[in-house]
């Protein structure tokens, strides 16, 4: 390069950082300058510019520089430390799929702070806080690009407001929304200052519109989970399609009379995808809420559990096929439906192919909505909790079987010793199990594969060169035991941290266990929380909920002074002025919220599971059943055969000599290269795996500096390929890292 290049490219790399990683050819006064070879891109990079790769939701790359042949050689190229973690805080869990524009790559940290980083060298461009220096938090699966002409914006969620920024500079948009934001509380169904809706993965973009979903609560008293799209430019509401339906639309007819007025979830937090020729968007939705019990919604309960088609232009639903009735088992649809292409009779059939977490995989026609496996309805166990009424039947996918383990017996029970077998059995045959869709007794029932079984938010990779669509899987059944609430918790002569403890136990045990160590890095621990968080924080975050912990905000009504006496272990009699000026505002509210309670038209006989995500185990949580505990899978969507099996992920503490790897339970999903490569990671081993996609076997793996918590990318910059993935707080670094993989330069 002369020098007069030099001095040209280096002044535009100053000024225009964004911009050099697409500059190929730099053109002065009809001459023609040429960067290094190294640096020569033929094309703009766009590979991975879309959550989950593309529109279809493929989890697939054309790359192929990175290879059977080659992967043995990745190094880390770059990392990226975020530094965003307030001192002594966890490790913090980074669930975004980082995308990738024009050689930026954009990423949001566990704390939902936005990151542009040179995706060649993991240099921070800019950086944007949504909370001013404030927590924030919860999960956030990474944000949506939308470009015209010049104007290029990042949209993404941060608590329960919709941000636009500035693509290059990272500056709000003020001309978006109010002042460069929307709350997406208003315009749901009850009053935006009494809820919070809070998506946790990225909306999708179609014409000018961004559509998005959200995350609602999963007790009695949530919102419906409406499905919205805004005016990407500015931040106008276009439509709201009614997921829960209101009198004279679809579905209203399945759920009770004034269900619309008080019944919730049904909602897309997965995240959804894009027919953009046929302007048709797929939803994945969740179960209605309560998650395990259900007799103030008795019916069908259009739309929860469906894998709905609306028109991306009016949000008009097109088609809808419910996956489970009546859900009373948390089985909601855990990640986007793949757009995948069927061969049938020498006929390609456009298709989605939804997974789901009972081990079914939903292959359906794109334009109708019918199976293209056959479907047969099978009658399913009856409830025995008073109110309840169990649909009476369940669809069930003849093709292609399922992926996960949908009925245990005694042989598959784990003998880690007589005791500890004995102990398994005894659990095993006390409670209620008739198969797969056995209701919730108070008796309690096992639930297998379970709400963190089959499929999760990760969701699949489809190969569209082969047909082949990858699948992770868990086995991991737990218990349901349903116990009867009571409406008066200021019943008795308990103590306010009596009655804290009685909440704690009722709704938070099962996650945090009885000792508050809880079980990391799924649920934290709450021990010392006087050191970690403010009490206005704590009670913020419970009825606000995140991650794995729902909204409370409902069930807590009444309650708040007892489970923050409880937590923070402190008697109610002295108190700071700060935590007094708490209570009596929470005083003033009593009798409004207990009119609200008695108003409520669904107020009646309530049941909670209390047991809810926990493990069924041993005495030692060593896991119940046999492994493996986790499986990646390889499905023809045409055949619906299975092309090959593995275990994914190892425990060699619980690995028995001569036998193969145990498996782990991961949430994260793969990705597929045309370089014949799945790339994956999600298990506690702290490894990135990369299999051979033809026949399953291991090619490469490295270590991690904690849990890989996200569906990894893959793109091209500067000539180079690279694979990155989000990881999880440690020690050294408790706010997580973005790390970036790539062959070496030779």
């Amino acid at each position: 390069m002369g020098n007069t290049t030099a001095f040209i490219y280096s002044f535009l790399k100053k000024k225009y950082r964004w911009f050099i990683p697409s500059l190929a050819v730099i053109t002065c006064a009809g001459c023609h300058f040429f960067v290094s070879s190294k640096e020569v891109i033929t094309d703009t990079d766009r590979t991975w510019s879309i959550y989950k790769a593309d529109a279809a939701s493929s989890s697939y790359s054309k790359l192929k520089q990175i290879n059977l042949k080659n992967v043995n050689q990745l190094t880390v190229a770059w990392s990226f430390p975020f530094q965003d973690a307030p001192e002594g805080s966890r490790g913090a869990r980074s669930e975004c799929n980082p995308i990738i524009i024009d050689g930026v790559l954009y990423a949001t940290s566990a704390r939902h702070r936005v990151y542009a980083l040179n995706a060649s060298t993991g240099d921070q461009i800019w950086t944007f806080d949504p909370f001013n220096g404030a927590q924030g938090g919860g999960v956030n699966r990474g944000v949506t690009y939308w470009e015209k002409g010049e104007d290029k914006r990042i949209l993404f969620t941060a608590g329960d407001n919709l941000f636009a920024v500035d693509a290059r500079t990272g500056k709000l948009i003020l001309s978006f929304g109010k002042e460069g934001k929307i709350s997406l509380n208003e315009g749901m169904r009850d009053p935006a200052e009494s809820i919070s809706v809070i998506p946790t993965s990225p909306g999708i973009i179609y014409e000018d519109y961004i559509i998005i979903g959200s995350e609602v609560s999963e007790l009695y008293g949530a919102q419906p989970g409406y499905i919205r799209a805004y005016n990407v430019k500015t931040g106008q509401l276009e439509w709201t399609f009614h997921t829960v339906p209101l009198p004279g639309e679809p579905g209203y007819e399945t759920w009770p009379k004034d269900a619309w007025k008080y019944a919730g979830g049904v909602n897309d937090w997965a995240g959804m995808s894009l027919d953009q020729q046929r302007g048709l968007v797929f939803l994945a939705l969740g179960s209605p809420s309560y998650d395990f019990y259900g007799a103030d919604r008795k019916g069908q309960n259009l739309y929860g559990n469906c894998i709905v088609a609306l028109d991306a232009k009016t949000g008009k639903p097109k088609w809808h096929f419910q996956t489970i009735h009546h859900d009373l088992w948390d089985y909601d649809l855990p990640a986007p439906p793949n757009l995948v292409t069927v061969e049938r009779d020498g006929k390609k059939i456009d298709a989605v192919a939804q997974t789901s977490k009972v081990g079914f995989l939903y292959v359906l026609n794109r334009e109708t909505g019918e199976s293209l496996f056959p479907i047969e309805e099978r009658k399913v166990p009856a409830s025995l909790v008073p109110g309840e009424e169990a649909w009476p039947t369940q669809p069930f996918p003849l093709k292609p079987k399922p992926y996960a383990r949908q009925l245990i017996t005694k042989d598959d029970l784990n003998h880690y010793s007589d005791a500890s077998y004995d102990t398994i059995l005894k659990r095993f045959n006390s409670f209620r199990y008739e198969g797969l869709f056995t209701p919730p007794d108070t008796r309690g029932t096992l639930m297998v594969p379970g709400s963190r079984g089959g499929a999760e938010w990760g969701g699949a990779a489809f190969d569209p060169a082969t047909g082949i669509i990858y699948v992770r899987s868990n086995d991991s059944p737990e218990i349901d035991i349903l116990k009867k609430l009571e409406q008066d918790p200021e019943s008795g002569s308990q103590t306010v941290f009596d009655k804290g403890k009685a909440f704690y136990t009722n709704y938070c045990q099962s996650c945090h266990g009885a000792d508050k160590n809880g079980d990391e890095p799924n649920y934290p621990s709450l021990v010392g929380l006087n050191s970690k968080l403010k009490k206005e924080d704590a009670l913020n975050k419970i009825k606000k909920g995140g991650g794995k912990m729902p909204a409370f905000a409902s069930i807590l009504k009444g309650q708040e002074e007892a489970i923050i006496s409880f937590l923070y272990e402190k008697p109610p009699a002295k108190i700071s002025k700060s935590d007094q000026a708490l209570l009596d505002e929470i005083k003033v509210n009593q009798a409004a919220q207990k009119k609200a309670v008695a108003e409520d038209p669904a107020t009646g006989d309530r049941y909670l599971n209390i047991t809810a995500y926990g493990y069924f185990t041993d005495p030692q949580g060593r896991p119940a059943i046999k492994p493996p505990w986790g499986t990646l899978n390889a499905i023809n969507v045409s055949t619906g055969e299975y092309a090959w099996t593995i275990p994914l992920g190892n425990n060699p503490d619980l690995q028995q000599k001569g036998t193969p790897p145990t498996g782990l339970e991961g949430m994260p999903g793969p990705i597929a290269t045309a370089g014949g490569l799945i790339f994956i990671a999600g298990t506690r081993d702290n490894k990135l795996h990369a299999y051979d996609k033809k026949t399953g076997k291991l090619v490469w793996e490295t270590n991690l500096p904690a849990i890989g918590s996200a569906t990894p990318c893959t793109y091209m910059s500067k000539g180079k390929q690279y694979v990155a993935i989000s990881v999880a707080g440690d020690k050294n670094n408790p706010a997580g890292y973005i790390m970036a993989f790539a062959l070496p330069d030779n």
